[in-house]
């Protein structure tokens, strides 16, 4: 709790949570097979799990508060607390019966313990991801080959040849009408985090057919992985996580369907002007 509160200090009063995990590493500086430990069968890190959690009893506290866009803060509470006593957060925040033990919680189930406006069926994300991880390879990279066409690529195909060094497609990317340049993707099912060294080998097989790259997966990218990608000096790639994946096909509505409650009211002030 405290690493995550002088994490948002130092970041400004504010991040999101990618930023404000980066910086917790900064100021832990934990090990690599301790930082890159994985949560169970999820594909959060053992560290990220805990962080959420750090963030959902601060947040019960009074202490950060965040938006629907996923960016954390400090409140104006936090102003007068330098640092806290866990043991007394947890005990305050248990004693409202607001926030359930997190041993009855796994994964992406922290996203609705984060955000009380979270969606209540929160576990669409959950089945989708299984949903992804039984499709055929060839039929995920037509699912990536789709969204990228929604997404505004033009030009979209999928090579998938073996012996390519992981490209599995390429598509155009167009700014304004008037610029355009090369993009190749590679498409992953995986379920844990992919390292630097993933980055590094699809860098290499694009040398010289694109000056942009994009790795679609499932799962997740260590910190390393998430630095060499965008290295100086190196080829920009772009990466698309588990969790993006999953938000830009409902977002898309590829495959996802999004049912909108009506609510009806009645105005009996209406009637009486009649």
């Amino acid at each position: 709790m405290n690493p995550t509160l002088l994490a948002l200090r130092e970041l400004g009063g504010s991040a999101a949570i990618e930023e404000l995990v980066d910086k917790v590493l900064d100021i832990l500086r934990p090990n690599k097979e301790v930082h890159e430990q994985l949560h169970g069968s999820s594909r959060l890190t053992e560290l990220e799990y805990r962080l959420a959690w750090a963030r959902t009893y601060l947040k019960k506290y009074g202490l950060v508060t965040n938006s629907l866009r996923g960016v954390w803060a400090l409140t104006a509470k936090a102003a007068n607390a330098t640092s806290v006593d866990p043991r007394d957060v947890v005990r305050v925040v248990r004693g409202s019966r607001s926030v359930k033990t997190p041993r009855k919680r796994h994964g992406r189930r922290l996203a609705a313990a984060e955000n009380e406006d979270a969606d209540p069926h929160h576990d669409w994300r959950e089945a989708l991801g299984a949903v992804l991880l039984s499709m055929s390879p060839a039929a995920f990279e037509r699912l990536c080959q789709r969204m990228l066409g929604e997404s505004g690529f033009i030009e979209v195909e999928v090579t998938g040849r073996s012996g390519d060094g992981g490209i599995d497609g390429q598509g155009i990317v167009r700014v304004g009408g008037l610029i355009s340049f090369p993009v190749m993707f590679q498409c992953k099912r995986y379920r844990g985090n992919a390292g630097a060294s993933t980055v590094r080998d699809f860098r290499g097989a694009m040398m010289g057919r694109a000056d942009k790259g994009l790795i679609v997966s499932t799962g997740g990218f260590t910190r390393d992985a998430r630095s060499e990608a965008t290295r100086d000096g190196a080829s920009p790639i772009d990466l698309i996580d588990g969790d993006l994946l999953t938000e830009k096909l409902k977002d898309l509505g590829l495959g996802v369907r999004v049912r909108r409650v009506e609510q009806v009211e009645v105005d009996a002030g209406w009637f009486t002007t009649l």
